[in-house]
C-alpha cells in the first residue's frame, strides 16, 4: 500500500527537525513491517513561511520527502489541499497531519487497518484533551456545538488528522469553492467512513498557529461556507422588528387618542438606535455572504506554487 502523509507548515522552524526525527522512525518502522510499501512518501507544504522553514525542509537528506512551497501565505486548508491535489492518483491512501505532532501519529497503523477493512475515510478523533488549556477545551466545545446548531455537519473533536483513499480525494477535488472548510467537506462527501480515537499531546516547541482570534475567524468561515442559518436568523430578526414597530406605533396612537403628549427625544433616539443597530447587523451578515459570492465568481486560484520537489 502506497501512503502519502501531508504536513502543512507555516513558520515551523522550531519544530520541524524534531518532527522529522520522530516521525521518520515510525515511518520506516511501518515500512519494515510491511504495513506500507517502500515507495510511500511524506510531503511538507510550506504555506508562505517567512522563517527558515523551507530551508530546513530542503536540507533533509531522507529519500522519502516531497515538498511544496507556496508563493505566499494561502492558509492551512489550502496547504492541505495542495499536498493532496498535486499527488492525486499517485498513492493508494493519503493522511493529513499537523507538523507539531500534537495528534498521535502512532494510530496511523490502525487507520490503515481500517482502510483495508473497506473504509474510504478514517477520521482521527481526540478522546482525551487533558493536555489542552481550559480555554482551549472550552472554545473547542463551543466551536463544535455552534457548528451543530448552525446545521454544519462535522465530526466532534476531529480536526484535520484523517486518512482518505484516492476515491475520496477525487471526490474532494470536485468541490470548487474558494473558502474551503475541509472539516465539513468530508462529512458531506459521505462514503464509507469510521473513527479512530487517540489522545492529544501538548505542543513541545513553538507556538500554536491558531490563537483565539484565528479560531473564531475559522469557525465563522466554516459557518458561512456551509450554512444559511445566519441569513434565516436575520430574516426572523427583521420580522420581529416589524412586529415590535407595529406595537410601538399602536402604543403611540393610543397615547395620542388619550391626549397624552410624548415629551423629549430620548424615546425616539432609543428606538432609532435600536432598529438602526439591527439593520446594520443584518446588512453585515448579508454582506459576508455576498462577499463570498464575489470572491467565488472571480475564480482566483486557491494557491500558487513557487517550488515543488518530488522524489
Amino acid at each position: 500500500m502506497r501512503l502519502l502523509v501531508v504536513f502543512p507548515c507555516f513558520n515551523e522552524e522550531e519544530v520541524l527537525t524534531n518532527t522529522v526525527k520522530r516521525f521518520f522512525i515510525y515511518f520506516e518502522n511501518i515500512i519494515e513491517l510491511g504495513i506500507i510499501s517502500n515507495d510511500s512518501r511524506i510531503c511538507f507544504v510550506d504555506d508562505g513561511s517567512v522563517d527558515k522553514t523551507w530551508d530546513i525542509i530542503t536540507s533533509f537528506p531522507q529519500k522519502y520527502i516531497n515538498a511544496i512551497k507556496f508563493s505566499n501565505n494561502f492558509g492551512h486548508q489550502n496547504a492541505l489541499l495542495a499536498g493532496l491535489e498535486n499527488f492525486k492518483n499517485e498513492f493508494d491512501v493519503y493522511i493529513t497531519l499537523d507538523v507539531d505532532l500534537q495528534d498521535d501519529f502512532n494510530v496511523i497503523g490502525e487507520m490503515i487497518a481500517k482502510n483495508k477493512e473497506g473504509f474510504d475515510i478514517i477520521y482521527g478523533v481526540r478522546n482525551d484533551r487533558s493536555t489542552d488549556s481550559v480555554l482551549k477545551r472550552g472554545t473547542a466545545k463551543m466551536f463544535y456545538t455552534l457548528m451543530e446548531k448552525m446545521g454544519v455537519k462535522t465530526i466532534n473533536n476531529h480536526a484535520d488528522f484523517r486518512l482518505i483513499n484516492n476515491q475520496a480525494l477525487l471526490s474532494l477535488l470536485k468541490f470548487p469553492e474558494s473558502h474551503l472548510f475541509l472539516r465539513a467537506v468530508f462529512p458531506l462527501i459521505g462514503l464509507n467512513h469510521t473513527i479512530v480515537y487517540y489522545k492529544r499531546f501538548s505542543r513541545e516547541e513553538g507556538e500554536s498557529k491558531y490563537p483565539l482570534r484565528k479560531m473564531l475567524s475559522f469557525a465563522w468561515d466554516g459557518i458561512t461556507s456551509f450554512s444559511a442559518t445566519p441569513l434565516r436568523i436575520v430574516l426572523l430578526v427583521g420580522l420581529l422588528s416589524i412586529f415590535l414597530s407595529f406595537l410601538l406605533l399602536l402604543w403611540a396612537a393610543v397615547q395620542l387618542l388619550r391626549g397624552n403628549v410624548i415629551h423629549g427625544w430620548f424615546s425616539m433616539i432609543a428606538v432609532v438606535t435600536f432598529f438602526g443597530g439591527i439593520q446594520t447587523f443584518a446588512i453585515g451578515i448579508i454582506g459576508e455572504y455576498i462577499g463570498k459570492i464575489y470572491i467565488q465568481t472571480k475564480k482566483r486560484p486557491r494557491y500558487i506554487i513557487d517550488k515543488i520537489v518530488k522524489k
